[in-house]
């Protein structure tokens, strides 16, 4: 049973890196933990290399930047899904409402080992608040972190704070700092990351085009720092149907051969939109390959 849990540990720690547009491999010891906080917050951000501080108004945004959420009129949902050859899952969901000019959301990474790897999974779990005033939001989220898989076991809770700026909807510019604070148990840190960037749309989202690009840079604690960019574009109808196309390049990529380009997809169906990712990889683990669902109201 040890000796299971030991290769689903590196099979766990292999996956994560190949998630993470720029770091280094994950070493499961309790002296280097979080990385299940650096994962992209949805499939739509998957697709454009974990940019996400700035893709506001979608319920997958409040793991990136907590302030995001504050365009979201009423409800927004959303869930994704990525299952690997080794039995080794991965599930997010996100919810947010907004009313008057406040928003709450809620969201939630679990990585769940394969059932004979006898280890518990690791979770992330936040809850955020955010206020508007005008085109400015400010926001603030709790977050807990249970890394199951590391060797010991760690767990931490910290906070991120988030602002965004949208000018109506042409441009928007989002700011974040995660994990501050969070000391994990047995010794172990959260590392601290501070993201910047900006969205520009350059078609009316209202009309039957869409061309939407995003640019932001990262600086995580202890990593050298990363600029990431995506875009996205395609043709709705005026019923509400249509196909997205998605690409994104990171700067830097880790030691482990992950590729710098990523690919999406995604399917307008009205207010429900369908979402898929692709990333190359050398790895054993291979491509990722996350599906996702986005629903708005």
């Amino acid at each position: 049973m040890r000796e299971a849990g030991r290769r689903a540990c590196g099979r766990a720690g292999v996956i994560l890196a190949a998630l993470l547009p720029a770091s280094p491999p994950v070493r499961l010891s309790a002296q280097v933990a979080g990385d299940i906080a650096s994962l992209p917050g949805s499939t739509r951000s998957a697709g454009m290399a974990g940019a996400g501080v700035a893709l506001v108004g979608d319920a997958g945004s409040v793991f990136a930047n907590p302030a995001a959420i504050a365009s979201v009129r009423h409800l927004a949902l959303e869930g994704s899904y990525e299952e690997y050859p080794a039995g080794t899952t991965l599930s997010s969901a996100a919810a947010a409402v907004g009313f008057g000019p406040f928003a709450y959301g809620i969201g939630a990474h679990v990585l769940r080992p394969a059932s004979e790897a006898g280890r518990p999974s690791d979770v992330l779990a936040l809850s955020a608040i955010v206020f508007r005033f005008g085109m400015i939001a400010v926001g603030t989220s709790v977050k807990y972190v249970r890394e199951g898989l590391a060797v010991p076991e760690v767990e931490a809770w910290s906070t991120d704070a988030g602002m965004a700026i949208a000018l109506f909807d042409i441009f928007a510019l989002g700011a974040s700092v995660e994990n501050i604070g969070g000391d994990l148990s047995a010794g172990a840190h959260l590392p601290r990351r501070t993201r910047f960037g900006f969205t520009m749309n350059f078609a009316d989202p209202q009309g039957s085009g869409r061309l939407l690009t995003t640019v932001e840079g990262q600086w995580p604690e202890g990593r050298p720092s990363v600029i990431v960019a995506g875009a996205e574009g395609g043709m709705v109808t005026h019923g509400g149907i249509g196909l997205i196309a998605r690409i994104g390049i990171s700067g830097r990529t880790s030691s482990l051969d992950i590729a710098p380009l990523a690919l999406g997809a995604g399917i307008t169906l009205g207010r429900l939109r369908l979402d898929y990712a692709y990333r190359s990889s050398s790895m054993p683990s291979g491509a990722m390959h996350p599906i996702g669902a986005r629903w708005t109201r």
